[in-house]
């Protein structure tokens, strides 16, 4: 399968361990970014994953591309332009403390893109599968009309489209971003997204509590969209430290809920972008509900083990762990 995702890529900047920014004279830099993430988990699960973005031609948007090849992404597509590339601070958080992220990424070279920098008809040919998330229309208005071009060729071409919707309020209120993602999700097959961000952005609040809250709001999120499937991540933080994490898939004909975990954390960064990559591959190769669903929040919960934004976890590794845990589930 050939799955082609879109966004931008940042550099991020962190100190060493749990220390807070600036509490020594080092920061570490790494790359990260929603769309870029969830490429890099698709090419180490095997696929034939691309990434479509525009990056400044200097040192560090080259050292991203390189980055990205590294991990066997498609990088052939990306576009260069504009003057600089975005970057984040991000302290990570232990127990009490929450984890602090600090976005630079106003004029970005994609946050300056134009239309005629992507020609659709051309990335998207070949491909199976077209992935954004709600972060990349919050980076400009021209952004968003971009995106929306891209789902149409990819509905034109009979390209699956799937949306993380990946609200970020440090990016857009909720006021400018309800009408751009209502018309978005009008074009997109598979949604992602927590229960928070389908309440808030779509106000979609069902009456009842537990399972049958969660299901009402997926099922009533499909008959206003359209929407053939819709997965929620299903989690509580206990602390900055550890959380419960499950999740939901409803097709259009039933839901099925994964096992809940109760995970340490390591790195909070790209938790969601790795549960949208082992849900996209496990769509992609015909998993059912339930192992589809088991598939993509195993691999989430393995990313809470793992440093910096990429999940490094093989088809292997997910399928073990989501085994074991189906193995434990009560009947």
């Amino acid at each position: 399968m050939r799955i082609v995702t879109f966004g931008e890529i940042m550099l991020r900047l962190s100190p060493t361990g749990y220390e807070r920014l600036f509490q020594s004279d080092r920061l570490t830099g790494s790359f990260g970014g929603a769309e870029a993430n969830v490429a890099i988990s698709l090419a180490n699960f095997g696929e034939d994953a691309a990434f479509v973005t525009r990056l400044p031609d200097q040192a560090v948007g080259r050292g991203a591309v390189r980055t990205l090849r590294s991990f066997g992404v498609d990088t052939a597509s990306i576009c260069f332009g504009g003057d600089r590339m975005g970057l984040y601070y991000q302290e990570k958080g232990v127990g009490v403390r929450d984890s602090l992220c600090i976005y630079d990424r106003a004029h970005s070279a994609i946050a300056e893109a134009s239309p005629s920098d992507f020609d659709w008809d051309s990335l998207l040919s070949g491909a199976d599968w077209f992935h954004f998330t709600g972060i990349t229309p919050a980076l400009s208005p021209v952004l968003a009309d971009i995106c929306r071009t891209a789902c149409l060729t990819a509905r034109r071409l009979g390209v699956r489209v799937s949306c993380d919707l990946n609200y970020r309020e440090k990016l857009w209120s909720l006021s400018a971003a309800r009408p751009v993602m209502a018309e978005l999700c009008s074009l997109v097959d598979v949604c992602i997204a927590n229960e928070g961000e389908v309440r808030d952005l779509f106000d979609i609040q069902p009456e009842g509590t537990g399972q049958a809250y969660y299901e009402a709001m997926a099922r009533e999120a499909c008959a206003r969209f359209g929407f053939s499937q819709v997965a929620l991540t299903l989690f509580e933080p206990l602390s900055a430290s550890e959380d419960t994490w499950s999740g939901l898939l409803y097709d259009g004909q039933a839901v099925a809920f994964a096992p809940t975990y109760r995970l340490p954390l390591i790195d909070r960064v790209g938790i969601g972008d790795s549960f949208g990559a082992g849900l996209i591959y496990a769509l992609c190769h015909n998993y059912g509900r339930q192992e589809a669903i088991d598939f993509a929040v195993a691999a989430s919960a393995l990313k809470h083990t793992v440093e910096g934004d990429f999940n490094r976890v093989s088809v292997g590794e997910v399928r073990r762990l989501a085994g074991k845990m189906s193995a434990a589930r009560p009947e």
